[in-house]
This record gives structure tokens, C-alpha cells and sequence, in this order.
């Protein structure tokens, strides 16, 4: 599965390459740290399976690019995970009201992180969105 993590925190990449090391199943991982990097990628053509989107971030928060995402009719339908530390409800709303695909809050607890990383990946590796 190719998949575009969007995140401006080195050490939550750092996370995610090691949790994603660890899965069975072997995943090209393509980064941006920002929106405005990841609009850049998915402009050349680079078209992910799925989109793991930090929300705070600078430059471009997660939102905007989210709205940005969702206007374009050629990259609207492609699913977007948010994987963010943010418990706020109204974060949480605007979101799925921009039109995600998902809501996964960061654990604190590396385990934890791992474990819940582990249940997407294997969701979004079964789904037929991904495959249409």
C-alpha cells in the first residue's frame, strides 16, 4: 500500500517508520511535512492509497489542506486518516464535515501507537476503496 503521512514533527515520523518496520505486510511510506509539500507530491502524479494527515502543523494546518483535498475533483476520493493528537470535538467535526475517512487520536504510549497504527493499515489493506 502506498500511503502519504503528512506530519511536521520529526520524532512522530521517527514512530511511524518503526511501527510500520514491524508489520507483516511491507508499505511505501511517502512523507511530506507540511500541506503545502504534500499538495506539491500529489500534483506530480504520486496518487496514494490513503493519506495519514497531521492537523497542527505550519504553513497549511490539516484542515485547509483537507479543504483543498476535497475541492479537487481528481483527489477528493482519496481516503484521508487523521492521525493527530487533538481530542478537541470541534476538530474532530469540522473534519468528518470536510469529509474524512477517519479520526485516530496518537496515543502517548508507543505500544498503544503501534497497536492502534497496526488496525488501520490492516483495514485500508482489505478495503475496496483502495482498489477501485
Amino acid at each position: 500500500m502506498n500511503v502519504l503521512f503528512i506530519e511536521d514533527d520529526m520524532i512522530e515520523t521517527m514512530k511511524m517508520q518503526r511501527a510500520i518496520s514491524k508489520f507483516q505486510s511491507k508499505h511505501k511510506i511517502i512523507e511530506a511535512k507540511n500541506g503545502e509539500e504534500a499538495l506539491d507530491i500529489l500534483k506530480q502524479g504520486n496518487l496514494p492509497d490513503i493519506i495519514l494527515l497531521d492537523l497542527n502543523m505550519p504553513r497549511m494546518s490539516g484542515t485547509e489542506f483537507l479543504s483543498v483535498l476535497k475541492a479537487d475533483e481528481k483527489l477528493k476520493y482519496l481516503p484521508t486518516i487523521i492521525l493527530t493528537t487533538s481530542e478537541n470535538r470541534v476538530d474532530l467535526l469540522k473534519c468528518f464535515e470536510i469529509g474524512i475517512a477517519g479520526y485516530i487520536i496518537k496515543p502517548l504510549k508507543y505500544e498503544d501507537y503501534e497497536a492502534k497504527l497496526k488496525r488501520v493499515f490492516e483495514y485500508w489493506e482489505i478495503s475496496e476503496l483502495i482498489k477501485a
